[in-house]
């Protein structure tokens, strides 16, 4: 296949000469060649020139990527070992916690690359983060709806607009790899990834998938791209449940399905991200039919190296190695680069990491020209996003982190994401009504669920933890200078208050992964009960269910006059509200199918079962 990355490997511009004078007085003792006795280090400028001077140590260290937590007080070990890869895995930013404004994440990133470039050969970092909704781990960032709410909108040109903008705000970070996005087909609402999810049939994951890679992208990869990956491969969605291994990330089960089901259903999306040209692929936790998929050569070589052609970077997840069969961590390892990964996402041991493929590469159960074809991959990637000549954080970008402008678009995809489940001749309100409009419910002030989780932290958490309007925020601006009243009641429905119009937003708590695996999906008795107590204190109420997948709400359906599907908005609360008070009009559509009770999961389009709201359903206002 003729990529982007298939033509670095016949790249071998001059590196010194166009470094900046910065990078140049980093490299000032390198650049003394021409003194016979200088301990000067060979250089190098194209991927096969790197790899004709690497050592079997060195190609090691390019396949190892560390959290950056594990050498943030160790970092001459970048060096040292010549590693290739960081990350800032579960929102660890600078100095190790979550969080940490864009200008220091950009100091963060710029020290770590400095760093790598006082190695043997000068080979920069490239730095990888879960930007899954917006740069969502840096404070002030612009944090869009999660992917299901994305899916909702069935707008793939919106999705291309929103990933360049996140492009634009992980640039002014000086990261330049995201781990995004997700492409997987959740067929099962249980499953705590859910939301990560565009919706439960390949097509729409296939089309908002390419848009997003080509907005993160661009039309070719270079120093203004950061590299897509699509994750995670292969059927993660698919996963049977009760099938997780253990209670820590009960989410990593076994797709049992067959060859027929996995290519029809959750393959497809792969097929997109390869034609849209990913820089990399994820491999999954998951297992299909009882072999992890971190070892399943089959599908990792066979299908997606070799079938779909892809060329880029395949990334194991995260210690994901660890998972596979065997009765040390150099077997299991071995296992993994053989099926086919190209760079091993450790996350802590690099030191064992980069011995095991050495003691294996020199036992022969590892052949050099597997390591070679990992580290070329790796190598091409960082060429092509011209990591050599401009190693460092591109700052023009830092100060647009979480613009207007950049908060406008997230606005527009939360109002076209909304659902409107229900409407009894209640929406929209009009702002100048003159009407009491009572506003309560865990989430209607409450920044932290709104987002969900991948916000900030990992698991996410309530509070104002980075900038933005909630809704009740939005309520406020809109209705400033009318004659209509409003009243916050927050959680505490029970108190004395009346109102013509009840406004709840509740629903379900910021998790990730596999501690938001939930077999009931059941509105907590605090949300049902705060529900209640505004639609009876109000002459019409309307709900608003934040939540990252469809949860058993037959009896709050009947309760409100009008029921909206929120799903996990993001920074933008006003984007709700633009739809509640009619600037905007309804046009989000069910990505996935709502069952009427847990017992018909997992439901899907065509399956015959009946659904409380079919896939594709939505009023319009």
């Amino acid at each position: 296949m003729a990529g982007p990355r298939a033509a670095s490997a016949r790249r071998s511009g001059p590196l010194l000469a166009a470094c900046s004078a910065t990078v140049g007085a980093l490299l000032l003792p390198f650049m003394v060649a021409s003194a016979p006795t200088a301990a000067a280090a060979p250089r190098c400028d194209s991927t096969e020139d790197c790899l004709a001077q690497m050592t079997l140590e060195e190609k090691a260290g390019q396949m190892t990527q560390v959290n950056h937590t594990n050498v943030m007080d160790d970092k001459e070990a970048i060096a040292e070992y010549g590693l290739g890869s960081l990350l800032s895995g579960g929102g660890a930013g600078p100095g190790g916690e979550a969080g940490g404004t864009a200008t220091e994440w950009a100091d963060m990133y710029d020290e770590y690359q400095r760093t790598a470039l006082q190695s043997r050969l000068g080979i920069p970092l490239i730095y990888g983060v879960d930007a899954v909704h917006g740069h969502s781990n840096v404070v002030g960032a612009t944090v869009f709806p999660h992917n299901i709410g994305m899916g909702a909108t069935r707008n793939s040109k919106l999705v291309r607009r929103a990933q360049d903008i996140t492009r634009q705000e992980v640039l002014g970070t000086g990261i330049d790899w995201n781990f995004a996005p997700a492409v997987s087909v959740p067929r099962d609402d249980r499953w705590g990834r859910t939301y990560e999810g565009f919706g439960e049939v390949p097509r729409l994951a296939s089309k908002m998938g390419y848009a997003s890679i080509k907005g993160s992208q661009g039309h070719d990869l270079d120093s203004e791209s950061v590299a897509a990956t699509a994750k995670h491969y292969v059927a993660d969605g698919g996963t049977t449940w009760g099938t997780g291994e253990d209670d820590y990330l009960i989410d990593q089960g076994d797709a049992r399905m067959s060859e027929h089901e996995l290519r029809k259903i959750h393959l497809p999306p792969y097929r997109a991200a390869v034609r849209a040209d990913a820089a990399s692929v994820m491999i999954s936790f998951s297992s299909w039919n009882g072999l992890k998929m971190h070892q399943h050569e089959y599908l990792v070589d066979d299908v997606l190296k070799g079938e779909l052609g892809f060329d880029g970077v395949v990334i194991s997840d995260w210690a994901g190695v660890r998972q596979v069969e065997g009765d040390s961590y150099a077997d299991k390892l071995r296992k993994s680069i053989n099926a086919g990964l190209d760079m091993i996402m450790v996350p802590d041991d690099y030191e064992q990491n980069i011995e095991a493929i050495v003691s294996e590469v020199r036992a022969g159960r590892i052949s050099e020209e597997r390591i070679d074809d990992a580290v070329r991959r790796i190598l091409d990637l960082k060429f092509d996003q011209e990591l050599f000549d401009k190693p460092f954080t591109d700052r023009s970008y830092t100060d647009d982190i979480g613009s207007p402008e950049h908060r406008e678009v997230a606005r527009e995809a939360v109002a076209q994401s909304q659902v409107l489940l229900k409407n009894d001749g209640v929406l929209p309100l009009s702002p100048d009504s003159g009407k009491d409009i009572v506003v309560g419910g865990k989430t209607a002030d409450n920044l932290g669920y709104q987002m969900g989780g991948w916000s900030i932290s990992w698991q996410g958490s309530g509070g104002d933890t980075t900038e933005g309007t909630t809704f009740w925020e939005a309520v406020q601006q809109e209705t400033e200078g009318t004659d209509t009243d409003v009243e916050f009641v927050g959680t505490d429905t029970g108190q004395d208050f009346s109102g013509d119009v009840g406004i709840w937003v509740g629903g379900e708590t910021p998790y990730a992964e596999g501690f938001g695996d939930d077999g009931d999906l059941q509105l907590s008795e605090d949300d049902t009960k705060q529900l209640d107590d505004i639609c009876a204190k109000t002459d019409v109420c309307v709900a608003m269910l934040v939540s990252g997948r469809p949860l058993i709400i037959n009896e709050e359906l009947k309760t409100a006059d009008a029921f909206v599907a929120s799903w996990l908005p993001g920074t933008e609360g006003a984007g709700m509200t633009d739809v509640v008070f009619g600037h905007e009009r309804f046009t989000g559509r069910l990505p996935v199918t709502w069952p009427s009770s847990v017992d018909q999961e997992p439901i899907n389009r065509g399956d015959g079962q009946k659904p409380l709201f079919r896939m594709g359903y939505g009023l319009r206002n």
